[in-house]
């Protein structure tokens, strides 16, 4: 860990533990007497401590007294012969700050950055097996508004329907520096119903995406969040605000095409549903072999490339039906002038050519983050052309993790069947 992010995460200072205890003392009272023999006055006095709790609490961020803390911190603590333990934020006017605990349970969050330049009071409650408390108190102030801010956006919007090969893809507008993102990814996380495997992978500095270990779920529930906020992310910059989605899962639409056969098998949650006559990349201008999911979906375009391939290979056609597949420009589309062709012979510059009619039918079916898998080409995939996370095995995928994987808490859990650039203004027919 950076010496200089522990300074800013992880102020060091003394440490304040309150155990909190009952003290009872007796109100003393003397009488005194001479008795007949004339002996010395009797006296008598009672009281005495109530036992200590037998559980602990200590907390260790932010320190007690901490000036400029992120407003992106949390509360570490530690306990000891705790059967339970609670923790409580409030603000100076005494509002509380509702939060949750962290799966390292050694760490309990607020559900949103703090304010700037801000004091606030933490407390943790232990409670050991005889019923007594003890609490731990820190007093922080929060770091004045940064002037450098990182700003967070997600490529889905609330609400969307996606495929099942859907990568769930999030930018920075500036660089996250490597000792960072384990810090940023920390503050990442992922809930679906039903509850599956997944790891975020850096494809860049400013972009990680999340992948399922297989498919998404048909019809399930995603949300994710980046407590962003206040964050440190390297060279004096801070997130500017925390960011969350909800998105669904459709139906499992995927597409497979067998360069051998010069057909595309299209199954619905497993069940084949049509197969359709293809026509591939010529020779020249392989199809790419590998797995990829749909981009984006154009109606009407117009391919050009006339400016790439200069006057006499170029061409500018008008486009029906398209389907993004790479930032390279490989298409599902509609091509009447290859129909002849198609299921026979590849004469494409890449692309995956259908007839209108099936054109049609794939652009009503199909949505975007629904898979394609060509087989048999040419031409391997190149990863980073295109959202090409399924094109790499899950052990590749970890590798791009900052942190270790570590699977699903719900033991019932089982899974099911991430450089992209811009799009290339030149795509192939």
């Amino acid at each position: 860990m950076r010496a200089s992010q522990d300074q800013l995460i992880r102020p060091r200072g003394r440490r304040r533990v309150l155990a909190a205890g009952l003290l009872a003392v007796a109100l003393a009272f003397t009488s005194a007497c001479t008795d007949s023999d004339g002996g010395k006055p009797s006296s008598w006095q009672g009281g005495g401590e109530s036992p200590a709790p037998k559980a602990a609490a200590t907390i260790s961020e932010p320190a007690a007294d901490a000036k400029d803390v992120p407003a992106s911190t949390g509360i570490t603590f530690t306990t000891k012969d705790a059967e339970e333990t609670t923790v409580d934020l409030k603000d100076a006017a005494g509002k509380a700050v509702e939060g949750t605990l962290a799966k390292d349970g050694k760490t309990w969050l607020p559900n949103g950055a703090l304010a700037y330049g801000t004091s606030y009071t933490a407390t943790v409650t232990a409670t050991g097996d005889d019923g007594r408390p003890a609490t731990a108190t820190s007093t922080f102030t929060t770091m004045a508004k940064p002037a450098k801010q990182i700003r967070v956006s997600s490529f889905l919007g609330d609400n969307q329907v996606v495929g099942v090969g859907m990568p769930l893809i999030v930018k920075f507008d500036r660089a996250v520096p490597e000792d960072y993102r384990d810090d940023v990814q920390r503050r990442m996380t992922v809930t679906s119903t039903p509850v599956q495997a997944g790891i975020w992978h850096w494809v860049s500095p400013t972009e990680i995406r999340y992948r399922p270990k297989e498919f998404w779920k048909a019809n399930s529930k995603v949300s994710y969040r980046v407590q962003a906020g206040g964050l440190p992310m390297g060279d004096g910059y801070y997130g500017r605000s925390d960011l969350s989605v909800d998105i669904k899962i459709g139906s499992s639409l995927i597409m497979t095409v067998d360069n051998k056969t010069k057909r595309m098998t299209v199954t619905r949650n497993g069940s084949v549903i049509k197969t359709i006559p293809v026509s591939l990349g010529k020779k020249s201008t392989p199809s790419s072999s590998g797995t990829m999911v749909v981009i984006e979906k154009l109606r009407k375009t117009v391919f050009d490339t006339m400016e790439e391939l200069g006057p006499d290979e170029g061409y500018r056609t008008k486009i029906d039906f398209a389907q993004r597949l790479t930032w390279g420009g490989e298409f599902i589309h509609a091509a009447p002038w290859s129909e002849g062709q198609q299921g026979s012979v590849n004469v494409s510059h890449g692309c995956v050519n259908v007839s209108m009619a099936n054109g049609d039918w794939l652009f009503r079916n199909t949505q975007v983050g629904d898979p394609i898998t060509v087989k048999g080409t040419e031409r391997k995939l190149q990863n980073g052309n295109g959202w090409t996370d399924w094109n790499m095995s899950w052990d590749e995928y970890v590798k791009g993790s900052a942190l270790p994987y570590e699977p699903p808490a719900d033991p019932d859990a089982s899974p099911t069947p991430d450089d992209a650039g811009t799009p290339s203004p030149t795509p192939t027919a």
